[in-house]
């Protein structure tokens, strides 16, 4: 239905980056609902035709592809160099490309003028370029051995039903009947409002209380201990559906010892350990990008040796999982790197 598509349209825009990028996969957005896949490739479609070209896209080459379409250019040898070269466009392998695809210098350099004329970060031209200051939504305080936890009541209203009103029903000469029933609805609706704002706070705090609860050991001591969690788990955790933690960590942030957060950010998949422990993606994030930093700069880690050196350290990795999760990072691939250094 249009209503689902546009829930699920919703949900996509949530995970799209500030360059534009699509920063979750299709299964983890189908399992956010949980959708079927299929409608979330549908609602996929639909928001990738939106403003800027390029818009959610997974990966560069779809992003630049998705470009190519919207001027026209699908299938052509320009689309075919993004498609089945990328890794040669690069490492600015151009002669190579031609003489795979049959071109001429010149014809290659036509086409390559067009690639570079493409946005590889579509969102970014549409994101603030000054700082943006936020007030958490929820504060996490350590006394003692155990965190408090405590809402931030100063961003809402203080609200509170008019006196006058109630004396007005209970006057002998409160007007008509109309007058009557008139106030009476304004009280019951304005009764209801106050009723969702109190459960509001409620949902926040359950949900910030199941995250420390999940989150301890990233409270205690750091990155390294952020464990894998997915809305699922904070949903069974405090007895809500899916979608209502979603809506409610959706633009919520949480200041804590280690500092303020997004309410998103203590979601992430993660892998198991050969010792059996669960590990975040967030802090085998961190694990890749140290070593990176670490590396010598003559003979940069290439994705592979990465995956090795986790899969030593008891983190079975898949290349293409390091490649991607570099890739998130913004970090170049190794030949890259080697040039940069």
């Amino acid at each position: 239905s249009d209503e689902l598509l546009l829930e699920i349209g919703d949900a996509i825009i949530q995970n799209v980056d500030e360059d534009g990028m699509l920063r979750a996969s299709v299964s983890e957005i189908a399992n956010l609902g949980p959708y079927p896949l299929e409608e979330v490739e549908k609602a996929l479609r639909v928001v990738q035709n939106l403003d800027p070209p390029g818009v959610a896209a997974r990966d560069l080459t779809e992003c630049l592809r998705l470009q190519l379409c919207h001027l026209g250019l699908e299938n052509s040898p320009t689309d075919v160099i993004v498609r089945d070269y990328m890794k040669q466009l690069q490492c600015h392998q151009y002669p190579e490309i031609g003489r795979q695809m049959g071109l001429s210098p010149d014809e290659v350099s036509h086409h390559l003028e067009i690639i570079r004329r493409l946005d590889p970060k579509p969102g970014l031209k549409y994101s603030p370029d000054h700082s943006t200051y936020v007030i958490p939504d929820v504060f996490v305080v350590k006394e003692g051995d155990e965190y408090k936890i405590i809402l931030n009541d100063d961003g809402l209203p203080k609200l509170r039903i008019s006196p006058t009103y109630r004396r007005m029903l209970e006057a002998k000469e409160a007007g008509s009947e109309e007058t009557r029933n008139y106030v009476k609805e304004k009280l019951r609706s304005a009764l209801w409002l106050l009723k969702s704002v109190d459960q509001r706070q409620r949902t926040i705090y359950k949900v910030a209380e199941s995250i420390v609860r999940h989150q301890r050991g990233f409270l205690d001591h750091g990155i390294t201990q952020l464990r894998p969690l997915v809305l699922r788990d904070v949903a069974t955790d405090i007895g809500m559906h899916e979608s209502t933690v979603s809506r409610v960590v959706a633009n919520k942030y949480m200041h804590t010892p280690r500092g303020v957060y997004e309410l998103r950010f203590f979601f992430h998949s993660g892998i198991t350990s050969s010792m059996g422990e669960a590990i975040s993606s967030v802090t085998i994030k961190d694990k890749i990008k140290k070593m990176i930093e670490g590396e010598d700069p003559s003979r940069p880690l290439s994705d592979s040796r990465i995956a090795e050196l986790l899969g030593s350290d008891g983190l079975p990795l898949a290349r293409r999982t390091v490649a991607k999760y570099r890739e998130e990072l913004r970090i170049p691939p190794s030949n890259l790197r080697k040039s940069v250094h």
